[in-house]
């Protein structure tokens, strides 16, 4: 999905698409406004056709060729540009409510969520709609090269994060991370677990982190900590393990922020499907400047299309 007309989504998946890298591990479609991709066309100077879709067609697998489903959900005369409206509200959720139709019916193998606007959402009562992370059942996964990082929590306190986390918890959110990886083609997935605390030691590790990790391990999962939270992250990086699962969110997001921002991309699992974002937002203010970096979108297109073909890790960064 282009995501928020008024941002800079449109931008970056033009230039993201225009690279050709995109089309090397899949055949992609957008959704959105094709109004605000023709508009994006001409801000970035790409040369591409864009070709409108009202309902689906067979798609062409030439950069040079656009294919973009446009379902009339934003009237062209109500195009938004660096601003929230109630129009752009009202179009994103549609816009969202058809991809993850047309995943669930498995049109897509794979999707990618542009940067989308809550402030628009807010003003068309829309929120809900974007999928949110819930401990047991969801969780953001940052990738940036080889540092990946699950978040077993999302937006709490630390004063919650130290009361939600339970042996069932951990033990839960390691299998459903162990089969997700398997079914994107990493065969003996390597998992840690941080700890909560410094150094991994207090009551948190001891009474909840430790048990559910040897939980999962004793199912066969290949799994080792709490883990020192101080260096977990570096051991990922080094290529010791596949992935970190973290307990809250800015445990993980530091580090990812600071080993590589530029470029990652995020996976929202818990759909029945492969579902990706970008870890930026609109950026109003370098609308139509040329300014917008496409690297992540270029980056959640290209692992979206090598993870749903079940390749692994190895081949996205190629």
């Amino acid at each position: 999905m282009v995501g928020e007309p008024a941002g800079i989504g449109p931008e970056v998946t033009v230039r993201a698409w225009a690279s050709g890298r995109v089309h090397e591990v899949s055949v992609p479609l957008l959704v959105g406004s094709a109004a605000s991709v023709e508009r994006a066309l001409d801000l970035t100077k790409v040369s591409a056709r864009l070709r409108v879709m009202r309902s689906l067609e067979p798609l062409s697998d030439d950069p040079a060729v656009i294919d973009i489903l446009d379902t009339g959900a934003l009237d062209d005369r109500a195009l938004p540009f660096a601003k929230d409206t109630l129009e752009s509200g009202i179009a994103t959720a549609k816009w969202l409510a058809e991809l993850d139709a047309l995943a669930r019916d498995g049109v897509f193998a794979g999707t990618v969520m542009g940067p989308i606007s809550t402030g628009s959402l807010k003003l068309a009562g829309k929120l809900d709609m974007v999928i949110s992370p819930t401990p047991g059942e969801s969780y953001l996964l940052l990738l940036t090269g080889p540092l990946r990082v699950a978040h077993l929590t999302d937006h709490m306190s630390i004063r919650a994060v130290c009361d939600l986390i339970t042996p069932e918890l951990i033990d839960t959110a390691l299998q459903q991370i162990d089969a997700a990886l398997r079914s994107w083609g990493v065969a003996n997935p390597r998992i840690v677990v941080a700890g909560l605390n410094p150094h991994a030691i207090g009551d948190e590790e001891d009474r909840a982190i430790g048990p559910g990790v040897a939980r999962a391990r004793a199912r066969g999962i290949n799994v080792d900590g709490p883990s020192a939270p101080d260096t977990v992250f570096r051991q990922c990086i080094e290529g010791r393990y596949d992935l970190v699962l973290a307990m809250f969110h800015d445990q993980g997001h530091i580090a990812v922020k600071t080993w590589g921002f530029s470029g990652n991309c995020v996976i929202m699992m818990g759909p029945p499907y492969l579902h990706m974002s970008v870890a930026h937002g609109t950026a109003y203010d370098i609308v139509g400047t040329g300014k917008a970096d496409p690297s992540m979108m270029l980056s959640a297109m290209r692992t979206c299309g090598v993870l749903t073909a079940g390749k692994g890790f190895s081949e996205v960064d190629r």
